[in-house]
Parts: C-alpha cells; structure tokens; sequence
C-alpha cells in the first residue's frame, strides 16, 4: 500500500493494535495504554527511518544439478525443457543412480530400466544438458546467482570421444575377479568396465586401482586391442572451473551396513544379503540372469525370508528414524519370489505395515492373498547357520504370544535408508545444513520443503530424507520449478534488509566472519593509490546475507548494524518507552 501511494515502503512502521492488544487483554485500560505505548514506540522508529531500496545481483543463467540419479536426472530434464543451460554432474561413470539396480518398482512392477534408461538417453542426448560423469565438486564459491564451482574430473583412462563402446578391451582384461559394485558383490566386472550394459555414457573407465598397467607397469592389453586408440593410461583428473546461478542437490542415499547387528550374523553369511543384493538377482540383467539363486551354494531357496526394519526406529544399534519405503520393497521382493518360484515359502517378519501411498496398502494386500506371503508380526533375536547349511531364523510372533522359529535357505534384510558418504563434505561446501543423520534439511518442512538456508541451492530426493521414486521425481519438479523462477529474471531482486560494516571503526578481528552461518562477510583489504594495503576490514556480500543479524550482536568494536534495524532506531523505540 506504501508502494502504491509512492511512499518507500521501509519509511513505514506498524503498530499491531489489533493482535497485540484488542485481541488478547480482558482488561480495555490497559490495553489502551499497551496501545499507546505500541504507537509512541513505532513513531520514534519511524522518526528515524531512511529510505531503502531492493538489492539487485545478476543472475547467471545456468543450473548445477549434483546426482545423476532419478531425482537429478528429473530436475535436469525439467530445467532444461524450460530453456536453461543444466551442468549434470555425477560421481559414477553413469546416470542412473540405484532405480538402474532394481528389478521392478512398487506397486506397478514396471521394469525398473524399462522406465529409466529413456530419461538417461534423453538427458544424455539433450542440447540444453552437460554431463559429467566420473566427476565430483571440488570446491564452491560465490552466491546465489553466482555460484564458482570447481569440478574434479577424473581420470577415465579412455577417451570417451574416440571410444565406441565395442566392448574388446573389457573382453580382453586379464583382470576379471573385482566384485562388481553395481551388482552388490555378487558378480565380478574387470579392471576396464562399463557399470552396467545401459549405462549412459556407454563408455568404460579404468579402475587405477586394478589395473595392472597403472598399478606394476604391466599387460597394457587394452590399449593393444582397441581399434580406435582411445587408451590413454597417462590421463589425470582435470579441475573444470564454471559459473552457475543455482545448484540443486541430487545426492540420493546409501543402505545402512547391517554388519552393526552380530546378532544377524554381522555381515559374515552369505545367503543373508541386503535389498540390493536381491534386486540384482531378481534382475534379467543380474549376475544369475533373473533367477533366485543363494550367493553361497547357486541353488534356488526353497524358503526366503525378509526381515523389515533392519537399522530403522533402532535409536540403540541403528537409526531412529523409519526408512519409509522398506515395508513396500519387502513386499515387492517376496511378490518377486514367488512369482519365479512357485512353491518356494516367503515370511515376512515387520514391526509395523506402513504402506502409505496410492496403491501401496493394495500393493501389500496382493503380496498377502494372491501370491501367498506369510506376514508375522515381530522381531528377530538372532541368525546362525546350521552344520546343514540351512539358516535358523529365531522371532516372536507379537501377535500369538508364541516364539516363531523358521528354517530359511535365504535371508533378505531391509537395511535402514542413510545419506551418501561425502554427502555432509558436499553440505558444508555450499553451506546448507544437515540433521543429526546427515540428511540434508529444508529451509521449512511444510513452506519452503526443496529449498535450504543457502540461497539458491535446493533439495531433490533422497538427500533430504528417505523417499520412494514418485516423491522422488515430485520433489525433483518441484526444485526445477524454482531455479526456472529464479532464472526468469536477469537479476535477482532481494530484501534490503542486510548488515553494514562501519569501515573507520572495525578493527578485523574476524569475530563476525567466525559467526555469519550463510558464509557473507569475508576480508576486505584496503589499499591507498600506490596499491599498499593500508588496512583490512570485513565487508558483507549483498547476495549471501540474509539479514540474521548475528553479526552486529557479536562485533567487539560495535561495527557493524543492520540496515532498517540500527543502534540508533532500536535504542529510540527503547526510550520512548521510559
């Protein structure tokens, strides 16, 4: 309204009459004076009010997105279809994150690459899109709008240019007993590799670790067998330096190590393994070609059983938190079960059925009364192996009251959901915050859900917390919503309200530097005309901060003041008061 009649809006002060006194005092006297008092008070700031203006930072048109999984792959796609550059940068020599491990998803059972591998060429393929593969940030600079990022691309050993994925060299590798991550460990891949047949870029990389040229100066067979002389074992990470004005994070989620709980055989039995060690030999493209083998003796198990909340609300030896997607996948896997063994026995042993979702709670239905799926309502105490072979399962059935005691072939565990390794590194080089579990968190749960405290850095997927695919790629919209928005203006308009650094009195001792959370103040070196350094003070960035006021309240030397907020007006509204 002050905007409209022509008048600076920060000339203007408001009483609150009505909430903060009509409202919430029995006692009219009173409140009248409480009115009074409310009014004199905003006069005397009013008094001495100066006139700002928005803060105007150039926007460079370019977005970051960290995670070249289903979240990363999404908002990539959806910011590039809106006109912008996108840089998608990946720490795997592919996209695709973990949905290209599964076998089918929940609770349609689409082919898991069916779905992907379309959106993996097509943001492979797209002119608005860069990929970097095989690439991490290394470091950030900058602000919102102007973000300095330094990208570490590593050593591929093959030039991706000359390559034509024929496949001679990883053929040829002398060096074929790696475990093969991609698979969980149950197969083996060679030093030279592509992760998996649908990967995108559909180039190998070489494993410096492994290979035998790099590691004694022996073999060298690839390069001898590869027609178009794309070997180059002398390649070293490059550093890219670019400039981008928004960066989501795409960062995705690792499966907690349930070596914690010796009680399940503390990652020492083979025939108990994790959700993704099921996939893939549930997967036509797994290391058993779709058949459900046991990793110990390759024979088909006549009984599996799968144990929920492995990890999950355990504050003790795991997590606190409830994985969200594990009473669904388990589910699906023992649906998957059955379906390729008939008459094999799944048992489901859960805490709580949380299927919440469209189809879900019918999804678990199906596992029950069409393919059979034994559901019983408890924990487990312990796993051992018989002399047998066979694993010995010991549980309760909260529901009868009775012990429940299963001899299973196969045990599969729903391992609680954990944030990537690195990913808090990541977190603090953009100066977003983190939760107690290292999950990335939102500026606000319900208002602001995919932004953070940085300015112009957003939340996409399984970073954030554990999520299924939908909400995966719902989010992933959502933060390409943003960044469009953001981009749809050549330069960023901001709240005036920022601190101010009294440039005669500071006397640098770096307090306000050590404080500011979003990272705004740094050094400011003064010089006289012959370009000496005369002085060294704190200067604030417009574009970082964000007003907190942290900074004036911790200055020593009484330097710094926040515009619209100053010692002069604060003190005023104190004394008007007396």
């Amino acid at each position: 309204a002050a905007a409209e009649a022509g008048l600076n809006p920060y000339l203007l002060e408001m009483a609150n009459i009505r909430e903060h006194c009509s409202w919430v005092h029995n006692d009219k006297a009173e409140a009248t004076k409480k009115a009074i008092d409310l009014v004199r008070v905003m006069v005397a700031k009013a008094a001495r009010n100066r006139a700002l203006y928005p803060i105007r930072v150039p926007v460079e048109p370019t977005a970051m997105v960290i995670g070249g999984g289903i979240a990363g792959i999404q908002a990539a796609l959806d910011i590039a279809a809106g006109g912008k550059k996108v840089i998608l940068v990946e720490k795997s020599p592919s996209i695709g994150g973990h949905m290209a491990r599964l076998s089918e998803t929940f609770p349609t059972l689409d082919c898991s690459q069916c779905i992907l591998t379309p959106r993996m060429v097509e943001a492979a393929s797209h002119p608005n899109i860069t990929l970097m593969t095989y690439s991490e940030v290394e470091s950030v600079e900058g602000f919102v709008g102007n973000f300095d990022i330094t990208i570490r691309s590593k050593a591929r050993c093959v030039d991706p240019v000359k390559c034509t994925g024929c496949g001679d060299c990883w053929n040829k590798c002398p060096v074929k007993k790696i475990p093969d991550e991609f698979n969980a460990g149950l197969g083996n891949r060679t030093a030279i590799y592509v992760p998996f047949p649908q990967a995108v870029p559909n180039k190998p990389v070489i494993d410096a670790g492994r290979c035998l040229k790099l590691t004694k100066g022996t073999c060298g067979i690839c390069a001898k067998v590869c027609q178009k002389e794309a070997i180059d074992f002398n390649d070293r990470d490059k550093l890219v330096k670019v400039k981008v004005g928004a960066v989501v994070l795409a960062t995705g989620f690792d499966l907690w190590d349930h070596s914690a709980y010796k009680e399940y055989g503390g990652g020492r039995l083979k025939d108990v393994v994790d959700g993704f060690a099921f996939e893939r030999l549930a997967s036509a493209s797994g290391p058993t070609n779709g058949e459900i083998r046991r990793p110990s003796d390759n024979s088909v198990p006549e009984t599996v059983v799968f144990l929920q909340c492995c990890g999950s609300r355990d504050g003790k030896a795991g997590k606190k938190y409830c994985s969200k997607i594990c009473c669904m996948y388990s589910a699906k896997h023992a649906m998957l079960y059955k379906h390729k063994v008939h008459d094999g026995r799944a048992v489901i042993f859960y805490m709580d059925i949380r299927a919440a979702g469209k189809g879900y709670d019918e999804f678990v239905r199906r596992a029950i009364e069409a393919d059979g799926v034994e559901y019983i309502r408890g924990r487990v105490s312990r796993i051992y192996r018989r002399q047998d072979g066979k694993l010995m399962v010991k549980g309760a059935d909260t529901l009868t009251g009775k012990p429940a005691v299963i001899e299973a072939d196969l045990v599969v565990l729903a391992d609680a959901i954990v944030p990537r390794s690195g990913s808090t590194a990541l977190a603090r080089l953009f100066g977003v915050n983190y939760d107690e579990d290292g999950f990335y968190s939102e500026a606000h749960p319900k208002l602001r859900p995919v932004e953070t405290s940085a300015a112009g850095v957003y939340l996409a997927g399984a970073c954030q917390a554990p999520k299924d695919i939908p909400d995966s790629v719902s989010q992933a919209s959502a933060c390409a919503a943003k960044v469009l928005g953001l981009f749809s203006n050549p330069q960023l308009e901001r709240e005036p309200v920022i601190a101010r650094v009294n440039r005669t009195s500071c006397v640098h001792c770096g307090a306000c530097i050590a404080a500011c959370p979003y990272k705004a103040i740094t050094d400011l070196e003064i010089k006289d005309k012959a370009g000496k350094t005369i002085a060294i003070v704190a200067e604030v960035n417009e574009g970082l901060c964000q007003g907190c006021g942290t900074c004036a309240a911790i200055c020593r030397s009484n330097s710094i003041e926040l515009d619209g907020f100053t010692d002069d007006q604060v003190f005023a509204e104190i004394a008007a008061l007396e």
